[in-house]
């Protein structure tokens, strides 16, 4: 016989092979040999909003194809099923494997030192260079003439049989001569690169020292965080009351934690040459998502009423960074860079912005219930633009590397 707990979660446009039996309209007939395989053919099926159970009753403008309270095992097999959760789910997966090769890609290829090689040289001066030079060395044996080597290695064509035409002594004079930072990279330089045929992979450390990295892997880390709990949330959410109470705590602390970590590279980079100023900013957006975190942990944050109330939180979350944005735009407004990131972070802050508007107004299923039950609704949409704001907001992280790789403070 069926379960009574189950027996409104068959829905009503669902016709159920083979002949039914009742008794009051409701119960299966005494076969209890038929009543098994029947349920064991319906159980899984996908039903209709009305049929829900009240703590999945979240949209009510999305009519059908839902699940509901199905075993653990049937709720992971569901992502390769299509019900109105199925998009929501790979958005956010296909975001994080994106994420997680951006990730890769950045500890291992960014920044490339031969790429940047060109715009180092073009801002070095090769004159001031030489005039510290000769004011410790007597000479410089074969040395050739400062333009033609600046032009040279600014298209990389000078090799390893440069150095060979200079005197034994020259890397040791010149490195007992030059300014303690200047001789500290290029011993790194050697001793991480050993003997590179390429002239241009020995200089190029000389004159760039990449800084820390930790703000931009922090806010990866947190874009990953995020994405990974969404998806995860919207799978496993109709599997039980509990689970579903589990999972949306960890996807809200999911969305403070991209948010707070976001504002980790611009906040970190721009202000990383006043000590105070940095800490100060780091510390206000960590305290708010902290604080964020902690009242998403409250169960009336999740009740659906309150929807328009958790996007203005995390809104306005999004909304502090603007202090510490204009303050580095005041700062270096003669800096083509900082113009540049601040570009990157207007759109996406465009793009966090109306996806907060989508999910809150729950548009356009609002206009057309059950016209997009499967594809199309709000909370897809929200996914594709916070996915699109996260990678915008990698753009500017780029840009920021860069700038203080080559400048420092």
């Amino acid at each position: 016989m069926i379960p009574n707990r189950y027996k409104n979660f068959f829905p009503s446009s669902e016709k159920i092979d083979g002949p039914l039996d009742c008794e009051d309209g409701n119960e299966v007939s005494s076969k209890e040999g038929k009543g098994h395989i029947l349920w064991k053919k319906v159980k899984y099926q996908l039903v209709e909003y009305h049929s829900l159970p009240g703590y999945l009753r979240d949209n009510e403008f999305i009519h059908g194809y839902y699940r509901a309270e199905w075993p653990l095992k049937q709720v992971l097999l569901s992502i390769f099923k299509i019900h109105n959760e199925t998009l929501n789910v790979w958005t956010h997966l296909i975001g994080f494997f994106l994420f997680l090769f951006l990730t890769v890609y950045t500890a291992s290829e960014v920044p490339d030192v031969a790429e940047h090689l060109p715009d180092m040289l073009r801002k070095t001066d090769f004159h001031k260079i030489h005039l510290d030079l000769m004011k410790c060395l007597p000479s410089l044996p074969n040395m050739p003439d400062l333009q033609k080597f600046k032009e040279d290695l600014r298209l990389s064509l000078l090799r390893m049989e440069f150095l060979s035409s200079l005197s034994g002594n020259f890397v040791e004079r010149l490195t007992n001569c030059l300014p303690e930072r200047f001789t500290r990279m290029y011993n790194d330089s050697i001793l991480q690169q050993g003997t590179e045929n390429d002239m241009s992979k020995m200089i190029a450390p000389l004159m760039f020292h990449p800084i820390t990295r930790w703000p931009f892997f922090a806010f990866l880390a947190g874009a990953m965080f995020c994405l990974l709990a969404s998806s995860i949330c919207h799978l496993l959410s109709c599997h039980s009351e509990r689970m579903s109470y589990i999972v949306h705590r960890v996807d809200y602390a999911g969305i403070a934690a991209l948010i707070a970590t976001s504002f980790y590279p611009p906040v970190y980079y721009s202000f990383m040459c006043n000590p105070l100023l940095c800490n100060l900013y780091l510390g206000f957006i960590t305290l708010l998502g902290i604080a964020t975190i902690i009242f998403s942990l409250l169960p009336v944050f999740q009740k659906p009423e309150l929807r328009s109330f958790r996007a203005g939180l995390f809104f306005g979350m999004g909304l502090s960074g603007i202090a510490p944005i204009l303050h580095k735009l005041i700062l270096y407004r003669n800096q083509p860079e900082a113009l540049q990131t601040t570009g990157y972070e207007i759109l996406m802050g465009i793009l966090y912005g109306l996806g907060a508007l989508i999910y809150a107004t729950r548009i356009p299923e609002r206009w057309k219930p059950g016209k997009f039950d499967i594809a199309g609704h709000s909370h897809q949409l929200f996914h594709i633009l916070v996915v699109a704001g996260a990678y915008t907001h990698y753009q500017a992280g780029l840009v920021y590397l860069r700038w203080r790789d080559l400048h420092g403070c």
